[in-house]
């Protein structure tokens, strides 16, 4: 007859989990609340300035409660900066994902060809770092040095790529072209998971590949398409890389064109890490409410879950 085991020795099995979660945990907690923890408390300190400010100890740090944050939220520029990000995002997921969708539905299918090295050639933009990425288009966006504007005015069009109503869609065409493939990625691998089983039936049925695609592939889709979605949310709501490199060539970008080139101005160009601070965390929790608000309403009208 065996005994049960002993309290000590329960106590000792149950723990084993929580030691293996333990590296997981330090660095969660050593780079992802820790940082965002002093991002708090910073935004809530500020500098206050005794006499003119010159000399040791005329400037030190005090609490200023939500001060930083009010200001954040009643800064013009600030919510001017997020229309044209969210401007910036429509056009970038609409298309990015669009082309992302249909190269993944055509490499899946069952005439494609070549479907290697059609996968790295949709792949490769996206390994090009972002910075690279974003001053190869500016030089290519240049009048002097484009192919772009000489194919352009083959057909009697002339733009100004870098003009203040066009260039939102510059930048929108390099997240387009780094991030097509990633995406395209995530889906084709999903496609890819599916039982060919499923589209054996249909064309014992007479289904076309058109018909495949969109009434058998296009809904399984769902579920990674949400997740690319997410991600692209998130992604576009922090733009900063090719507005601030595409800036140096263009007179047209403000330095506060997005809400992280603003928080990136008032850190290192105005010295106020303070109200940067409360900046980063309004647009993390903006961020954070838009990726949200997106599954939600996926949640209801996709899957048909209440709320």
């Amino acid at each position: 007859m065996k005994h049960p085991p002993r309290t000590g020795a329960r106590l000792r099995a149950g723990a084993v989990p929580y030691v293996f979660l333990t590296p997981a945990m330090a660095l969660f907690a050593a780079f992802f609340a820790v940082p965002i923890g002093y991002t708090l408390y910073l935004g809530t300190r500020g500098t206050k300035v005794s006499g003119l400010g010159l000399g040791k100890g005329s400037r030190h740090e005090v609490s200023v409660g939500f001060d930083n944050y009010q200001a954040t939220l009643t800064d013009h520029e600030f919510w001017a900066g997020w229309l044209r990000v969210l401007g910036y995002g429509v056009v970038v997921l609409t298309v990015m994902l669009g082309l992302a969708v249909l190269f993944a539905l055509l490499l899946d299918s069952a005439h494609a060809r070549l479907k290697r090295v059609s996968r790295i050639a949709i792949f490769l933009p996206y390994a090009v770092p972002g910075v690279v990425a974003s001053l190869l288009w500016g030089f290519l966006y240049l009048p002097s040095l484009s192919p772009i504007h000489s194919v352009l005015h083959l057909f009697g069009v002339q733009v100004d790529l870098f003009d203040p109503d066009v260039v939102m869609f510059s930048m929108a065409n390099i997240a387009v072209w780094g991030g097509t493939g990633f995406n395209m990625l995530v889906l084709y691998t999903h496609l890819r998971s599916i039982s060919p089983e499923y589209y054996e039936a249909a064309r014992l049925d007479g289904a076309s590949e058109f018909q495949i695609a969109t009434r058998i592939k296009l809904p399984m889709l769902v579920p990674s398409l949400i997740l690319t979605t997410v991600f692209s949310i998130i992604a576009t709501s922090q733009v900063f890389t090719e507005p601030m490199t595409l800036r140096p060539i263009s007179n047209t970008i403000s330095s506060t064109w997005s809400p992280l080139m603003m928080v990136f101005t008032e850190a290192f160009k105005n010295l106020d890490l303070y109200s940067a601070a409360a900046t980063s965390i309004v647009i993390a929790a903006i961020s954070l409410v838009l990726s949200f608000g997106f599954l939600r309403v996926v949640r209801k009208r996709a899957f048909s879950e209440e709320s």
